[in-house]
């Protein structure tokens, strides 16, 4: 009986799988083949749409003789023709982590280079602005066009504006092309740059700041905001959402709802109306001493207000920098409409306060 048993163990242990069908290996090679090969060919297709586009883009411009890019063509120390060094390698890494056979990776990476992009000039530019002043809504506008990529506020974290080595280690990445995030297009970008606010390591470090904007040529864009109580208003507001987060328990800076805006503007803050003419004068000399500090650069000056009222302003901005015309979308929602008494707290004592002072019209100024 023990006997048997250990016959029976044993026919179990050497018991072998049944064979595949060799039919279904070869089935499995042929169809795997098939979907290396669809993924290549849509990838060639992507690029040669794209090439086609941009071409197009560019013959519209000069079949509308588009002022701003004849202005720039006439300029040409403006235009740069970057050649990022980690464009290539960014693809050629995220290619070879599959491993495809059959297929040199060196041909895939070779489909999302920027080679045909190399005879496209490039402008940089940089909005620089304050917080609530609208920049985020004047950036998602500027990033709605086809050839245009602003980077976002990256010096918001503070290891990038350590110090003056580390700010300009950060603005040669982008303005060489080597920084890729959300804004990051495939398509030939006229003009490339980023959001940096005032107090971002800006005004404390503008000596080599505006050097190194003359040295590559960067267009700035400041966007200012001429309501500062409204300002005022929106940076309270901001500041207790940080931390109540009205929104089921998110904060939201900017939203995209007008749901969201009335959910949000509910709240009224409470102005220190003891020291609210200073704020307002102190807000009004840092935006002064901004535009002091970089009279050297090329640039232009937006207000938040001009946008909000007249929308062909952002025609003038594609022609400083070069582009060519669109029509430019944001799916931002403004959050305190309506009459400031709506959204102060203790609007009696602001009015009383700002009432026969140079700041008298911020109390009716509409945006």
């Amino acid at each position: 009986m023990v006997e048997d048993m250990c016959l029976f163990y044993k026919e179990i242990l050497v018991m072998k799988p049944p064979k595949r069908s060799p039919m279904l290996l070869r089935a499995a090679v042929v169809m795997f083949s098939m979907v290396c090969g669809v993924f290549i060919f849509s990838a060639c297709l992507k690029q040669i749409s794209t090439q086609a586009r941009t071409t197009f883009v560019d013959f519209k411009v000069i079949d509308n003789h588009s002022r701003g890019r004849l202005n720039l063509m006439n300029t040409p120390h403006l235009l740069h023709y970057p050649k990022p060094v980690s464009f290539s390698r960014y693809w050629e890494v995220s290619v070879n982590l599959y491993q495809l056979p059959l297929i040199r990776c060196s041909l895939i990476a070779t489909l999302f280079a920027r080679n045909e992009c190399d005879h496209n000039p490039v402008l940089f530019f940089a909005i620089l602005s304050n917080q609530r002043s609208g920049s985020g809504w004047f950036e998602t506008l500027l990033n709605s066009h086809i050839n245009v990529s602003s980077n976002g506020e990256i010096f918001s974290v503070r290891e990038r504006r350590k110090n003056v080595s580390s700010i300009l280690q950060t603005l040669d990445k982008v303005y060489n092309l080597d920084w890729f995030n959300s804004a990051s297009k495939n398509e030939c970008s006229a003009a490339t740059g980023l959001k940096w606010m005032l107090n971002q390591g800006l005004m404390e470090h503008h000596k080599e700041i505006a050097e190194y904007f003359n040295r590559r040529r960067v267009s700035v864009i400041f966007l200012f905001r001429r309501n500062l109580l409204r300002r005022m208003v929106s940076m309270l507001a901001n500041s207790y959402d940080r931390y109540a987060k009205l929104l089921n328990g998110t904060h939201k800076a900017h939203v995209h709802s007008a749901e969201e805006a009335d959910i949000l503007s509910k709240y009224k803050p409470i102005i220190n109306s003891t020291s609210l003419l200073d704020d307002l004068k102190d807000m009004e000399m840092r935006s002064a001493k901004a535009l002091e500090y970089f009279n050297r650069t090329r640039q232009m000056i937006v207000y938040y207000e001009d946008l909000m009222r007249n929308h062909t302003k952002l025609i003038d901005v594609q022609e400083f920098l070069g582009l060519p015309q669109m029509e430019l979308t944001s799916r931002h929602v403004k959050i305190h409409r309506g009459p400031l008494s709506d959204h102060i707290q203790n609007w009696d004592d602001v009015n009383k306060t700002l009432k026969g002072t140079v700041y008298e019209s911020f109390l009716e100024a509409d945006y």
